[in-house]
This record gives structure tokens, sequence and C-alpha cells, in this order.
């Protein structure tokens, strides 16, 4: 090395004069230890393009990479430690694979004890046993909403939300009701129903899971119309849970609508008249198909007047409108003898009670069977 420099451990103690000027320049111990270049030996400068000089490694480096490696296996445990017991402390348990069952329908026609009443749209709904109920959607309330031991209140209210919108699309909607649109519901569905839909709303028949009233409301279009768009609702929701997966939700309303008869010009002011449909539907969802807004519907009982008992209401509701009668004859008959998938020949009679005085309330959820806090 040339030049003059200071030793590592500080300038000389007398820096002036004869010798003592370049003690500085000893290479003592601790200025070698210190150095960062080593000359080769005179032997090792021998060999062919041999360097004179090599880097050395900077002291306590070793120590450092050996100290920070030992940081980062320590931090790699201490995370996969914490997703581990995460996972184990998580409240709610990872989802089953469950499939949606098939569609059970139970749909009992209500026939009148003798013709069918008459009126226009507004004398009807403002005189008649819907006259206290609520006009679409207001008319289907959520329930007090809480918490279940697995379901948070807010996947509670997207379950309720989800149903609500299944109803309304499905027993309000124009264009269901009496346009043929199907679209609206289907989009609803758990996936492992689809199948089943299309073929009800497809290709109707009866034995109770390829009924399209079990999915919706819907009228044939060529035969009656809707004679006001006020329907009436009335009715209540409640939800339980049954299972660490799955949330059941009922349903039963009651849709009241004014209609008259599908023809070419000018109608009748006086020629309209009330069709009822009491739906009680029971609905699953599991935790994907409250993410996805979707259910599952699980059992139709439908109560539809007035109709004849032989009405074969599996495809759309055939109403009688006003003036009209039931047919003398009963229900259909039914053959216990018969194979295949059973059917009930069912038939009530329709009696319409007095006006309500005011709307149902929804019951409270804490005091609901079906509703567990």
């Amino acid at each position: 090395m040339t030049g003059r420099g200071e030793p590592p451990e500080g300038p000389s103690e007398n820096p002036s004069g004869g010798e003592d000027e370049y003690r500085s320049l000893v290479f003592d111990e601790s200025f070698v230890r210190a150095a960062r270049l080593q000359e080769f030996s005179a032997q090792e400068r021998m060999g062919e393009h041999a360097r004179a000089v090599r880097s050395l490694p900077r002291r306590g480096s070793r120590r450092r990479y050996s100290r920070a490696g030992i940081a980062l296996v320590v931090l790699i445990v201490l995370a996969f430690a914490t997703a581990v017991y995460t996972g184990f402390r998580n409240p709610y348990p990872t989802p089953v694979g469950r499939r949606a069952e098939p569609l059970r329908t139970t749909v009992i026609p209500l026939a009148p004890q003798g013709p069918v009443p008459g009126g226009t749209a507004v004398s009807l709904l403002a005189d008649g046993p819907a006259t206290g109920h609520r006009s679409g959607a207001s008319g289907i309330n959520l329930p007090p909403v809480r918490r279940t031991k697995n379901f948070s209140d807010s996947q509670v209210t997207m379950a309720l939300t989800t149903v609500k919108d299944y109803l309304v699309n499905s027993s309000l909607d124009p264009d269901v009701l009496t346009g043929g649109v199907v679209r609206p519901v289907g989009r609803l569905l758990d996936p492992d129903q689809t199948a089943q839909f299309d073929r009800s709303v497809g290709t109707p028949a009866g034995g109770g899971e390829d009924s399209a009233i079990g999915w919706l409301v819907r009228f044939d279009p060529a035969e009656v119309e809707l004679a006001a768009p006020d329907i009436r609702v009335r009715g209540t929701l409640s939800y339980a849970e049954t299972g660490a997966d799955t949330l059941e939700v009922v349903s039963d309303h009651t849709f009241t609508y004014v209609l008259r008869p599908a023809a070419p010009g000018p109608h009748r002011a006086d020629g309209a008249s009330l069709f009822t449909v009491r739906r009680v539907l029971h609905f699953l969802l599991d935790r994907e198909d409250i993410r996805l807004h979707r259910l599952e519907v699980r059992n139709a009982y439908v109560q539809a007047g007035p109709q004849s008992c032989s009405a074969a209401a599996t495809g759309v509701l055939r109403p009688l409108l006003a003036g009209e009668r039931a047919a003398a004859r009963g229900p259909s008959g039914t053959d216990p003898y018969a194979t295949g998938v059973p059917t009930a020949a069912l038939c009530g009679t329709l009696a319409v009670s007095s006006p309500d005085p005011g709307p149902l309330r929804a019951p409270d959820a804490a005091r609901s069977p079906r509703s567990r806090p």
C-alpha cells in the first residue's frame, strides 16, 4: 500500500519527527486483520495469469448471514403455526358438498259454491277480502333478523332477501304471470334444480315433480289477463337453522289478483273478478347459496281459486271468471292400484272470509318457533 494512512486503532501518540513519523505505516496484527485485500504468496503468484491480491470477506459477515437465516426460518414457522391455529379456531365449519333435492308440489284447486262475483277492479279491491292487504312487494316483509348459532345477521338477511326476490319474481312479475317469461325465476335457483325447472315450465306434468305451479304463478294469456296491476299480498316469512351449514326459510303468503277475460276490443267495466293463490314454500340455503344469491325450493303447497276441481293445474292456473260456475263433477279420480308416481286428486271449497281489518304483522323472530336467535 502507498501513501500515508492511519492504523485502525487511531493516530500515533507521537506523530512528529524521526522514525515516529512513520509508525502509522507499521503493519501490526490489528492492521492486517482489518485489511480488505490480501497479497498472494510468492508461490501463488508463480501461477499463470495469477492475480496479485485477493479480496477477503468482512469479519462477522458469516455470522450475520447465519442470524438472518435463522430469523427467516423462525418467521416462516410462526406464520405457518398462525395459519393452522386460525383454521382450527374458525367458527364456521368447512361447507360439505350437498346436492339440492327435487321440488315436491301439492296444488289444491278451490271450487266456488256459486257463480263467481264480478265487479270493477277498484270496487273488488276496496270492498273485497283483500282490502286490508298491502300492494305488491310491500306485502312481503322480512321478520326481525337475529343471528343463529352458525349464521351471522348479514347472512340471515341475505337469505331472506333472496327468498323475497324469488317471491316477487314468481308471483308479482306481470311478464311471468301472463307473458310466459321464466328467466327471472330460474336464475335464482340452485343449479341442481335447473333441469327439473326447465322440464316443469317446458313440458309440465302431474305427479308433484314436473308441475310448473310449484315454481311460479302463471295464467294462460289466451284465456285471462290482469284487469289491474295492483296485486294484493299478505303473509309471513320465518327462518331456522337446520344444520351447521343450512338455513331453512318458510314463506306463507296469499296473493290476490284481479282478472278478466282475454278478449280483443273494449272490456266491460264490471267484468273483473278476484283470483286468490296461497303459496306455502319451504326453501333451503347453504353458505354458497347465500353468497351467490340463489336458493333451493324444497316443497310447494298451493291453494288457488276459484277453479273447477277438474282443472289440471300443472302448467298454468285456470281461473273461473266473473259469472262462471265450477263444473258439477268433482276432482278427477285417483287409482291406488296404478304404478308410477302416485297422484292425489285433491280439491277444496272456496269459502271467502270477511274483509280483514288490517295487514298481517310478521311474527317476532324471537318468538317464532322457526326462528332461533
